[in-house]
């Protein structure tokens, strides 16, 4: 069986990533897109609720992110963290973790208004698409923090360091103010704004993987021509 020519591995890798990055971009306009259609200050998964004339949208950006980023993922497969505590596993593998349970969260939506699983409220439901929602950002922020001790990538990483810290403490911020039934309307702005944060860090790591990868290539090729004329 013949191997196929690096040049042409990396091409498609860079197709990939590029298809990828355009369903992430895609998916942060349906969500914008979707709350500002409300008229009105909400949670972003309360986009997803059934009834909501956005849920279907919302489930289709999530499963857009889904995919994205796991295209995005392996073309980061690469970049390893100089912590030790962090290089135990690759920043690409904490982003196809948080991909899955946004797979999760995007078939498991929250109820109507999604209220707090707690109290008279409480639903098997909501639980679970809270928790993994939870999940999925704590995965993000893990992915983002790796990235931001990586080896070979200082704009990136410090990009990463700033995208982090700010989606960390924003949504930290918007989850306190949830849990205390304090102010929801600027918590659900805090909220998206910490999804926007997230998923434009998600853009960029694709958009300059492509780029690396796109160097990668010509390089190759320009060789091979320098040999052919030679």
């Amino acid at each position: 069986m013949t191997a196929t020519p690096l040049p042409t591995r990396r091409s498609v890798e860079v197709a990939g990533t590029l298809v990828g990055s355009a369903f992430v971009l895609a998916a942060l306009v349906i969500i914008w897109v979707a709350r500002v259609s409300q008229g009105r200050d909400l949670y972003v998964s309360e986009l997803g609720a059934p009834g909501q004339p956005t849920a279907r949208w919302f489930q289709g950006a999530l499963l857009l992110i889904v995919v994205g980023g796991s295209l995005i993922a392996y073309a980061a497969r690469g970049i390893r963290s100089r912590v030790p505590l962090l290089s135990v596993w690759a920043p690409a593998v904490s982003l196809w973790i948080g991909c899955g349970f946004f797979l999760v969260a995007s078939q498991v939506t929250c109820t109507s208004g999604c209220p707090l699983p707690v109290g008279a409220s409480f639903t098997w439901q909501d639980f679970v698409h809270t928790v993994v929602a939870v999940l999925a950002f704590a995965a993000a922020c893990l992915g983002m923090l790796q990235v931001s001790f990586a080896v070979g990538h200082r704009s990136l990483a410090r990009f990463s360091l700033g995208a982090g810290v700010a989606v960390a403490l924003i949504a930290g911020a918007g989850g306190i103010l949830s849990l205390a039934r304090f102010q929801a309307d600027f918590g659900s702005r805090l909220e998206l704004a910490a999804t926007t944060i997230a998923l434009a860090w998600l853009l960029t790591l694709g958009v300059m993987m492509a780029v690396r990868s796109t160097r990668s290539v010509a390089v190759p090729v320009e060789q091979e021509i320098a040999l052919t004329v030679g």
